[in-house]
């Protein structure tokens, strides 16, 4: 298996009707609240937005997440970008 593989078999994202998501592969919960969830994935950084969301199971042992509410937008960014000094979280996000 290469490397690109590997990356790859850890991270799943289903998602129902834009009424449920559930998530694997997820390393750690940043910040959530009722509009957006903010994830560090095995493939970047993972930014929910929505209205009414909420964490309905967390399981970091596993890596799974499932989220409840309605979702209007799912958007990666590189894990690399995160964490940068002098820069804006939506700055990190969209670069």
């Amino acid at each position: 298996m290469d490397e690109r593989q590997q990356n790859l078999k850890g991270h799943k994202l289903y998602i129902n009707a834009r009424k449920t998501v559930a998530i694997t592969g997820v390393n750690d919960v940043l910040s959530f609240d009722a509009g957006e969830v903010l994830l560090q994935t095995e493939q970047g950084m993972l930014m929910i937005r929505g209205s009414e969301l909420h964490v309905n199971r967390l399981t970091l042992e596993k890596g799974e997440v499932d989220i409840d509410g309605k979702i209007d937008s799912l958007t990666y960014s590189d894990a690399a970008n995160y964490g940068k000094s002098g820069e804006s979280l939506l700055g990190r996000l969209f670069k």
